[in-house]
């Protein structure tokens, strides 16, 4: 039948062509998703001429279907034709017409007249465009393989490794891509594809380690336009919005916005104070991403189940501080809370996180903690030593340069899992000033006015005390304590505090380590007592600390309250010895004692500190610096530099009692910058 022949030819036609093309550098394989079956990726393998070639026979392969089909309707418009009026009548069966093409077949044979060719026109129309399509096939085959072979000899030293100096680790690169570039798909989303051509061109233009080929089209790796102008920034008042960007559905993301709605105007008088004291200084809007690491289900998001049980909140006191202040001094902010967020904001690749990210940074500056920090390196590929100077560590506690240096962390025994990112040191951002190795962030108390301070003292709750922190486990052990506080005090948990009056005494056990608590108690007319440690506590002799990136030596609950605020708001006593401690609380109970807080930990103070940061802590300054064998801070942390910009704003630096003092305080190097 002809309706089989025709599929048949068709059928050969097709797939030969198919088979020639594929052929030809078996490129439709390393097609991209979304392109059509004929569209030949030709980046990596393929020439100018090679391209013409291809595209040549894919045209002629859509002109064969084309013409397949018009044949095929010119056919079926032949039969019908033929099946009314074929022979000498109308009607006849088709035995009548098998046996008339019969005996047309016997004559044929007896006059010695050549058969015509099965399926009649259309099977010599048929063989008649295969021919010159083959013919035609061969022509570009031939043409086209004379001209790759020319390009591939020219070709063949380009698509090697190159032994340039300036890139020496591109040979090492390549053979890495050859045993490893199947094992991430972010590989083939670059379009390598396992040839040599492609390791280099991933290798040169995605990544940096191998020189840019000569014949590849450099457009996509010239520099970049310059940037447009900046908008400025401008103080903001009202908070609603970043409410708004803070999300929701996180019991730790509900406590921060509480604290944030009832500072709102705290943080719109900050702001007025200080545009005032900057008068018409210009500033530029950075474009900041906030990545709160610690409440992403990838870490445990710990924190968010603190918040019904009364666990310690000093982390989210901090983080809604910080959001607010940058909010409040006119930058835009981009606020994540979980994995994929960070991801899409980023723009990392599809695969297992060993690419570069698909864009470049969109972000003047990146906020975040240990553990946000720790998924931007298994997800930014290359791009995270590229832009790690843009971002800054909220750290509690701190990170000291010994634990942070990769190389001298190892060979001296500081390793830990929290250390050597190889950062500089005053990228860690810490929560009270323990060093001028980091920089000292803080976060802010609610500031009382002359009206709300009289009425504590009026209304403060005489003889009663009140045990800082809400966890069972902090009353074991202190029976001794709280036998002897008893005699002279009315003892109670926090709980009772935060809905009662304000007490006279507030008693810390231990711990929680250097919280805002004891900070908030100060700044609503209460004294706070707490223990001293002897031995001081450290990563070496106790479990809180221990694998912590720092060695340093807690010599009581909370250092910063002895040392930089002191008596009569700050009591530190040994409370192994009985005599002191009566001393003491006896000395508090004739003590009055007026409402007080640094200026450090004001809405003003914060917004002062962070806008310095931001104006004068430039990322190139920020590389790590060293002498010899130990990793140090670079100059312009130490007291003239870093901070001494400030100076141009005519500002003084004071201890945080108040008392005037040189600039730096003797041991410490802490510069708190105070308006005049």
């Amino acid at each position: 039948p002809a309706a089989p022949r025709r599929l048949f030819v068709l059928g050969i036609g097709f797939f030969s062509l198919c088979f020639l093309m594929t052929s030809l550098g078996g490129q439709l394989s390393a097609r991209r998703p979304g392109d059509s079956p004929f569209t030949i990726r030709t980046e990596v393998t393929g020439g100018l001429e090679s391209r013409g070639a291809l595209r040549k026979m894919s045209d002629l392969l859509e002109l064969m279907v084309k013409r397949m089909d018009a044949l095929a309707r010119l056919e079926n418009s032949s039969e019908l034709h033929r099946a009314p009026g074929h022979g000498h009548g109308h009607g006849h069966s088709a035995l009548d017409r098998g046996e008339g093409g019969e005996r047309e077949r016997e004559r044929n044979i007896k006059t010695g007249s050549p058969a015509p060719p099965p399926g009649g026109a259309f099977g010599e129309a048929i063989a008649q465009n295969v021919s010159d399509i083959a013919v035609k096939v061969d022509q570009i085959l031939r043409h086209s393989l004379v001209l790759h072979s020319k390009v591939s000899e020219g070709r063949r030293d380009q698509c090697e490794a190159p032994s340039d100096p300036k890139f020496p680790d591109c040979s090492g690169k390549v053979e890495w891509m050859r045993a490893r570039w199947t094992s991430d798909p972010c590989y083939a989303f670059f379009g390598v594809d396992g040839t040599e051509c492609s390791f280099l061109i991933y290798l040169s233009e995605v990544e940096w380690f191998c020189p840019p080929l000569p014949w590849r089209n450099q457009t996509a790796t010239q520099a970049a336009p310059k940037p447009l102008p900046k908008a400025q920034a401008v103080f903001r008042g009202d908070l609603s919005h970043l409410l708004d960007l803070m999300g929701s559905g996180k019991e730790s993301l509900i406590f921060m916005k509480k604290r944030t709605r009832r500072l709102t105007a705290q943080w719109a008088l900050a702001a007025q104070r200080l545009a005032r004291k900057l008068g018409g200084t210009q500033r530029d809007q950075k474009q900041i991403l906030v990545h709160i690491g610690f409440l992403t289900e990838e870490s445990g998001d710990v924190f968010s189940p603190r918040v019904l049980k009364g666990g310690p909140l000093g982390e989210m006191v901090q983080w809604a501080d910080i959001l607010a202040a940058l909010y409040v001094l006119g930058h835009s902010l981009r606020i994540t809370v979980s994995l994929k967020e960070l991801q899409s904001n980023l723009g990392v690749p599809p695969g297992r996180g060993n690419c570069p990210l698909t864009v470049p940074l969109p972000f003047d500056l990146i906020y975040t903690d240990y553990h946000g920090l720790q998924q931007m390196r298994q997800h930014m590929g290359l791009s995270f030593r590229k832009y790690r100077c843009r971002i800054r560590v909220i750290d509690t506690f701190g990170t000291e340069p010994a634990y942070n240096h990769e190389e001298y962390a190892t060979r001296h025994g500081y390793r830990t899992n929290w250390g050597y990112w190889n950062l500089n040191p005053k990228q860690f951002m810490t929560m009270f000033p323990h060093t001028p190795d980091n920089s000292f962030m803080g976060f802010v108390s609610e500031e009382l006015n002359e009206t709300e301070k009289q009425l504590i003292k009026a209304g403060k709750a005489s003889n009663m005390a009140v045990v800082y922190g809400k966890e069972a486990s902090i009353w074991k052990g202190k029976e001794k304590v709280l036998s002897i506080l008893s005699q002279h005090m009315e003892v109670h948990g926090t709980v009772f505090y935060e809905s009662q009056r304000p007490p006279e005494l507030f008693i810390g056990f231990g711990f929680p380590y250097e919280g805002p608590a004891p900070l908030e108690a100060i700044a609503n007319g209460c004294v706070f007592l707490q223990s001293r440690f002897s031995p001081p506590h450290s990563s070496l002799n106790h479990d809180f600390f221990r694998g912590k990136p720092t060695s340093r030596e807690v010599f009581s609950q909370h250092p910063y309250a002895e040392r930089f605020i002191g008596r009569p708001h700050v009591w530190t006593v040994d409370y192994n010895n009985s005599e002191e401690l009566e001393a003491a609380l006896k000395a508090i109970m004739r003590t009055q004692v007026d409402p007080y807080l640094p200026y450090e930990y004001t809405c003003e103070g914060m917004l002062e500190r962070i806008h310095a940061y931001i104006q004068h802590q430039a990322a190139g300054a920020l590389r790590q610096h060293r002498v010899g064998d130990e990793p140090v801070n670079t100059p312009d942390w130490r007291c003239s530099g870093f901070l001494g910009s400030l100076l141009e704003h005519q500002q003084t630096f004071h201890t945080l009692s108040g008392a005037e003092s040189p600039m730096c305080i003797p041991n410490g190097q802490i510069l708190n910058p105070v308006p005049t």
